[in-house]
This record gives structure tokens, sequence and C-alpha cells, in this order.
């Protein structure tokens, strides 16, 4: 069993778990605050099992009909997840106003209280397990669903407070307008985590592995590679992929040619960067770029050497080569 599954598989067991001491919690209190707690945790086990298939599918290998692998149905687990934590707040939001309005008795909180607040302590453990994991194993699928139970944790630490604070004052309508504020944080948490998933989804530009990426080029750049740019990044799943150009003298052979672009794609994958397949397209140099090429010994040049050209993210990723005079 991978490490991803193992992980999956504990966050739906103690997922399940929890749902039903808090649903006890609630019938033993009356209390709405306590349901809001539970009715999220049900959207813990629905998105849990969704994201156990995810997981499941994302490690299959690459096939015909899948050529970049099934990485990106963990995007579609994580926007799953994400719309059924909004409609999960909006629905305590209306059930809440309601109670607010037309409120009714609570009973036995600091039982209740006690319960909530254990199982807001373990949704931090494992929440906190799930995104490192997630983190080791670039799943965003472990990710999101560490960030949920998080969350829940938040919500379950208010509602610990706002509990004790209704034993402190019995002002019973507090219990259901601790509910709507609960229920607001947890539908802002579904458009964070939705708003996410849909960025990944449509291949919106990873720019910290941009960044990492650029870093380690500019650090150990080499003198035939006078320019890379059209840099882009793509996640499926826990592979990433990396397109770029990259220009070298127009008179090297196909051997040197190769040999530029396999010494890039070792120099990615051994420098601390995630572990990346490159697609890189050779472009041959121009009389412009001369003025800031390195290669002292070429026969050709056509203009003395200027000034070096700094990668950055902002220069490698534009579609076109660095002679402009805007970026000298």
């Amino acid at each position: 069993m991978t490490v991803k599954k193992k992980a999956i598989i504990v966050s739906l067991s103690v997922s399940i778990i929890l749902m039903l001491a808090k649903f006890v919690a609630y019938f033993i209190t009356g209390s709405n605050a306590i349901l809001t707690d539970a009715a999220e945790s049900i959207v813990n086990v629905i998105a849990g099992s969704f994201a156990f298939y995810s997981i499941y599918l994302s490690t299959q290998p690459r096939d015909e009909n899948h050529p970049y692998g099934h990485g990106k149905v963990e995007f579609f687990s994580a926007f799953v997840e994400g719309i059924l934590i909004l409609i999960a707040g909006v629905i305590i939001i209306f059930k809440s106003s309601y109670n607010l309005i037309y409120p009714h008795a609570v009973s036995k909180l600091l039982e209740g209280t006690l319960i909530i607040g254990i199982t807001g302590l373990i949704n931090m453990v494992v929440g906190l397990y799930l995104i490192n994991v997630g983190k080791k194993e670039h799943s965003i699928t472990l990710q999101a669903d560490g960030k949920h139970l998080l969350t829940d944790t938040y919500t379950s630490v208010a509602i610990v407070v706002g509990l004790i604070l209704i034993q402190l004052t019995n002002i019973i309508w507090l219990d259901s307008l601790l509910s709507v504020l609960v229920g607001f944080y947890i539908v802002y948490s579904g458009y964070q985590l939705t708003r996410g998933s849909v960025g990944g989804l449509m291949d919106e530009s990873d720019f910290t592995l941009v960044e990492e990426v650029v870093s380690v080029l500019q650090e150990h750049r080499h003198n035939p590679w006078i320019d890379i740019h059209n840099l882009r990044t793509q996640q499926y799943g826990p592979e990433f992929h990396i397109d770029c150009h990259v220009t070298l003298p127009y008179y090297f052979d196909l051997n040197q040619v190769h040999r530029e672009i396999s010494q890039i794609d070792e120099l990615i994958n051994k420098n601390g960067v995630r572990r990346a397949e490159l697609f890189i397209h050779a472009d041959p140099c121009l009389p412009a770029c001369c003025h800031y090429c390195h290669m002292s010994e070429c026969k050709v040049r056509a203009e003395a050497f200027k000034k070096e050209i700094i990668w950055t993210p902002e220069i490698v990723i534009k579609n076109k080569k660095h002679f402009d005079n805007e970026l000298l």
C-alpha cells in the first residue's frame, strides 16, 4: 500500500468515527452549533470517500487513453470537496438563521463541549498529518483533505468557546449566532478550495515551481545556454511537466544540442526542484543575441559581449528571445 493510500484510509476512518461522535453530542444537547460541526463531518466522510477513489486512480500507470497519467483527477476531487463544503455552509447558515429567530432549548452542554473539543483535537492531528504527506507526495487531494480537517478543527474550537459562553451567560440565542458565523467561515473555506482546484484544472501556472526552476538555471547556467524563454509548467497529480525554449549556438550539431538539453533536464531534477518531466525546444541563435552571449570562443560572433541578461520568472515566461532593449 502506498503512503498516499494509507494516509487517505486513516483520514476516512477517523472522519467516520468523529462524525458519529458529533451526532451523539448533538442528540445529547440539541445544540445548533454542534449540529453545524456534525453536518460538516458528513462532508468530511463523503469527500474522504471520493478522495480515496481519486488517490487510487491517480496512482494508476499511464495508458494509451491517458498518456499524461491520471493525476488530473486529484484537482477534480478537490473541486468536489470544495463544492460539498460550500453547500454544507449554506445549509448551516439558513438552518441556524431560522433558529436564531425561533430559538429552542439546549441541554447537557458540558458533555457536548467535551466531545466537540476532543474531536477537534483529533482532526487537527490528522489534518496536519495529511498536509505533511500531501506536500511530500505532491498530492493536491491529500493537502485539500488536510486543510478541510483543519477548517473543521477551527470551527470546533469556535464552537467550544461559544458553548462555554452559553453556559456562563445562559444566553441561548448565542448558540444559533455562533452557528451562523461558523457557517460563513465554512463557505469561505469551500470557496478557497474550489478556486484552487479550478486553477489546477485550467493549468494555472505554478509560480513557485517556475521560481525554483529559474533559480537553478540562473545559478548553474552554461555558456551555450544563450537564452531561455516560453517556460511553462503543468501539474498532473504528483507529476510535474515543464516545457521551454532554449537558444543554443546555431552551428551546434544534433549531438551537441542533445547533450546541452539533457544537462538542463538533469540539472533541474537533481538540485532540489521537484521531479519533473521536461520538454525542451531548441532555437538557433541570431546575430541580435551576440551582445549577451557568453560564448567567448565563438567564431561567428557579430557583436561583442555587453551585458548578461539575468533570468527571472518574469523574463523566462515570455514567448520571445530576450534581445529587446527593455530587457537590457
